[in-house]
Order: C-alpha cells, then structure tokens, then sequence
C-alpha cells in the first residue's frame, strides 16, 4: 500500500516538474516597446512589426522585423533585445532615427551649355508614420513644378496610395532622318497608385496617370511627316513588381533586388501612337571586406518598335550613363549594366565618406529597328569614370553624389553628373 502511495506521489511530482519545465519553456512574450525614435510614432511601428505579444521569442522573425524596419525613410539603424521577465519576454527595438526633412538639389550642364537646376523639399517621414509629401521646382531652360505623395501604409499596414502631380517642360531633341529638331516639351500628368506588400521581400504598385503632352517646335531639322505642333491626351496604366532582399547596415548594401515596370500607354492621337513598354532592373550589392562595397544594376528594356523619332528609351546623363550627356539619342530597347566599387575613405559616428569608381555600359535599339542594333558600334557606349561620396548617416539619403565619366566609344564625350542620393 505504501508503496502505491509513493508512486502516486511520484507521478504528480513528475508531471507538475514537466508542467514547470514546459511552460518555462514556452514563456511567451508579453511586451513589445521601441526606444531612440522620438517623432516615428510607436503606435505606427508597433503595427509594423510582424512580430506581436503572445508569440513565441524567434530570432528569425525578429530579425526580419529589423531589416523591415532598416527599410524605413526615418530609420537610419535598428536593433532588438529581449529582456526576460517573471511572466514572459519583452522584446525592444532599438530605432535609430534619421532626420526627414529633406531638401534636394540637382544641377547639371544642358546641350546648350546651359545650367540646370532642380531644388526642392521632401518630409520623408510625415505625421510620423512615414509618409512622403513634398514637391521641387526644375529650371532645365525652361520652369517646370512637381508634388508627391506616398503613403504605403496609409488603409493598412500593407495597404497604402500615392498620387504624383507634375507639370514638366523641357527642351527636348527629337533625332530626324535629316539631322536633329528641337522642341519645347511639356508635360501635364496626375497619377494615382494603389501600393501594396504582400511581406518583407514582395511589394506591387498598380494604378494609372492622365496626362497631356505638348510639343512645339523651336529650331533644327523638320521632316514633312513630324508636325512642328500639336497637343496629344494619354492615359497611362502602371504596374511595378518589387523584389527586394536587400539588407542594409548604415551605408553598406547586400543582397539581390528586382523592379519590374510594366506600362501601357493609350493615346488620343496617332501622331504619337499607342505603346506598351517594360523594363526591369536587376540590383545585385556585396559587401567587400570591411570598408568596401560592390553596387551593379542592369536594365533590360523592350518597347514597341515604331519607327518613331520619340522613342520611349533615352540615352541620359542623369539616367542611366554619366557623362554621355543629357538625352543625347533615343531607342525601342535598352540593355545597360552600372557597375561600380565604393570604398570608404572616412567613417564616423554621423558621417562618411566614400570614393567610388564605376563602368556605365549601355546600348539601345534604334526606332524600328532590329535587335542587332543592339551589337551596333554606333549605338554602344561605354563610360568609366570616378566620384565620391559625402554621406550624412542620419538624415535620410543625405548623400551628395559628385561623378565624372569619360566615354571610351565613337564620337564620346566626357563630364560631371551631380546629385542627391546614390546613383543607384
């Protein structure tokens, strides 16, 4: 009898110590805070997170918790800990903040030999939860104005819009058959977006802009079937899939990233014909030893073929190969490969500096062409050059950016490209 009485003891010792351990074990957490972010509000943060109270401690879906929030305008460095209390886990996150409010200044040699100017002010991080609002003004020859908005998590978490208004005018060269003509373009477009992420690494952006586009004629070449004048309606539809696994640590980048852009133009008249048009850039960052960087982005771009002096694809100082110069020829297609190793000179605790050395590579396919114009001497070039870099790590993409290319193909030309921001 006795003995039975010790077993049954024993038993219930046995399985209230399991109970004890399991639940020890299976302590979950009962708190999430944010620390360091002073105007970013946590409500909006909290929202953010993947991780919520009640879920197991799992240093996977932590750390995909930092890098979403690393993502951030308004985050320049994040972090966590997990504190262990009595009742469970509290999980805080560190939240570096960057300064948001941004101005932005572009200047640059025209054709002409001109200066142009492009200044303006972005709040990057509105209202504390990340929105973008702001607008600049563009003196390229001609005055031209823009206003953005973005909210991705505007209805949900994954779920936000944008709306883009622009009213660009240009000098733009329209290359003819019997040398080149000049026109003053402008552009009047609103665009409204629809954005939405399907998680960390899966975002699309769907919506559509009406625009009007107005050419007029100032001096150079003319052909009999390009009219010197005229006024055309477009409606565009707009789809952009985004992969992104990139990760970042202050100014270093590792990783992959995809960006299809998918457009279909509609347009009222036939002077400048309906069009579909996609590209997609690759973006491929390694980390180099302890100061260096290797950046790539290669484009690959197909458009209709219509044998078209506005074909959709520039080849451009600011775009895509610096130093060519800006808007210097047109194409149907498009392949270029940026590539360039950045090393940092100088780093501190709130700036930076690196030196950068790159190729741009790149050829078009000619309006109505075929796509061994791609392999044409005459449509390939090839610019190597050097810049640096001067880099605030805590104001959002506080990086001011000074290029110089020199063209190594025929009839190459050389020069400085500066800017705000990475080149890519």
């Amino acid at each position: 009898m006795g003995n039975k009485k010790n077993g049954i003891v024993l038993s219930l010792f046995l399985i209230t110590l399991c109970l004890g351990i399991n639940k020890a074990l299976c302590q979950s957490i009962i708190a999430i805070g944010f620390k360091e972010n002073t105007k970013t509000k946590s409500s909006f943060l909290s929202r953010l997170v993947e991780i919520k109270i009640g879920d197991q401690p799992d240093s996977l879906a932590l750390a995909n918790d930092v890098r979403r929030l690393k993502r951030l305008p308004s985050c320049s460095h994040a972090y966590f800990q997990v504190e262990k209390k009595k009742e469970g886990y509290k999980v805080v996150f560190g939240f570096q903040e960057n300064f948001t409010i941004i101005p932005t200044v572009n200047f640059y040699n025209t054709n002409d030999g001109e200066l142009a100017v492009q200044a303006g002010v972005y709040e990057y991080n509105f209202l504390g939860r990340n929105i973008t609002l702001g607008g600049l003004f563009q003196h390229d020859i001609f005055n031209s104005i823009a206003v953005n908005f973005k909210a991705p998590q505007l209805i949900t978490k994954r779920f936000g819009l944008g709306f883009n208004y622009a009213n660009l005018t240009t000098k733009e060269p329209v290359f003819l058959d019997s040398g080149t003509a000049n026109y003053r373009y402008n552009n009047v477009s609103y665009e409204l977006l629809g954005l939405f992420q399907f998680n960390l690494k899966h975002r699309i952006e769907l919506g559509g802009s009406f625009f009007t586009e107005d050419y007029e004629y100032l001096d150079g070449a003319t052909a009999s079937e390009v009219p010197q004048d005229f006024v055309v309606d477009k409606i565009l539809l707009k789809l952009i899939y985004d992969y992104n696994n990139l990760d970042y640590y202050y100014q270093y980048v590792s990783g992959f990233r995809s960006v299809l852009n998918f457009q279909h133009v509609i347009s009222t008249d036939n002077v400048l014909p309906s069009f579909t048009i996609f590209f997609n850039d690759f973006f491929y960052y390694k980390r180099i030893a302890k100061k260096g960087n290797w950046a790539n982005r290669l484009r690959l771009g197909l458009a209709n073929n219509d044998d078209s002096p506005f074909a959709p694809f520039a080849v451009d100082n600011n775009l895509n190969v610096r130093g060519v110069g800006n808007t210097i020829d047109r194409g149907t297609g498009v392949i270029v490969l940026n590539t360039e190793y950045r090393h940092t000179l100088v780093d501190k605790k709130w700036f930076s500096v690196q030196s950068n050395i790159f190729i741009d590579a790149g050829s078009w396919r000619n309006p109505g062409g075929e796509f061994g114009d791609f392999g044409d001497s005459q449509n390939f070039r090839v610019y190597p050059g050097v810049g640096i870099r001067f880099i605030h790590k805590r104001i959002f993409n506080a990086v001011f950016r000074l290029d110089y290319g020199y063209g190594l193909t025929d009839n190459a030309t050389n020069g400085f490209v500066f800017g705000i921001g990475q080149y890519f």
